[in-house]
């Protein structure tokens, strides 16, 4: 079977996120870039899905020249080869985003046949706008599941499990068909030395498309305050016992 992932370079979003003076962007200078942990599942699980069935498995990105380092790693732990929609700084909004991959898909399989199972990330970690694969499925006129925690692949039909409260609900998509997959789906093995090595010598086709009009202004970013934390010093040694036991009244603790 045939699979795509596309994925997205983004800031990694474990430390503090500064924006800039206009607030119209993070600023990047002090972040290191990866892709989303939906994304690197998504990966993980079309390289799975290719060791047990055969077939190839291709990693899709829209970018700057910098995400090339991004479809390098995705391509170490396993994927065949890359597609490098190149792009300029500007963050594209989800409508020209989904039409310049819309193009590269419909390229690429007018010259290599259908893909089975077009995948990508629920969301991507930055903007999170939870869009481009549907408008994608739409446009191809394929199937559409979103958010899953659990794919299976056999008999012309992928089975998608989607986490809901109490359970699980369980679809049967026909091939060929697009899905969007959450951290948790598996997980993502390390790419290895040689892994990496073998990556370097995989083929990335490169594609410049034009930018749609945008149909979106941006007008400021804010960063999410902070659940804010502080400590008390109740005091020490033994005269501290006193407040140790007021705290816990005042927290349910004792009676």
């Amino acid at each position: 079977m045939r699979i795509l992932v596309c994925v997205k370079r983004v800031p990694m979003t474990g430390g503090t996120i500064v924006l800039t003076d206009d607030e119209r962007a993070i600023e990047t200078r002090h972040l290191g870039f990866t892709i989303s942990p939906h994304e690197e599942c998504g990966v993980e699980e079309a390289v799975r899905l290719v060791e047990a069935h055969g077939g190839e498995s291709v990693v899709l990105t829209l970018g700057t020249a910098e995400a090339e380092e991004q479809l390098r790693d995705a391509m170490a732990i396993g994927a065949d080869r890359a597609i490098h929609v190149v792009t300029d700084e500007q963050e594209w909004d989800p409508q020209a985003t989904a039409s310049a991959i819309l193009d590269a898909i419909r390229d690429h399989e007018a010259a290599n046949g259908p893909f089975d199972l077009v995948v990508f990330g629920n969301e991507s970690a930055d903007a999170g706008n939870f869009q481009v694969g549907i408008r994608i499925a739409h446009a191809l006129g394929r199937p559409v599941a979103t958010g899953l925690k659990a794919l299976t692949v056999e008999n012309g039909t992928v089975r998608c499990e989607q986490e809901v409260p109490g359970g699980r609900d369980v679809y049967a998509l026909p091939l060929p068909a697009v899905v969007t997959v959450k951290e948790g789906l598996n997980l993502p093995r390390y790419p290895s030395v040689p892994g990496k090595l073998r990556a370097q010598r995989k083929p990335v086709e490169r594609r410049t498309p034009e930018r749609l009009a945008p149909r979106l202004e941006m007008t400021r970013l804010v960063v999410p305050e902070g659940e804010g934390k502080h400590a008390e010093v109740l005091g020490e040694g033994a005269s501290a016992a006193p407040r140790v036991v007021e705290v816990l009244r005042e927290i349910g603790v004792l009676g």
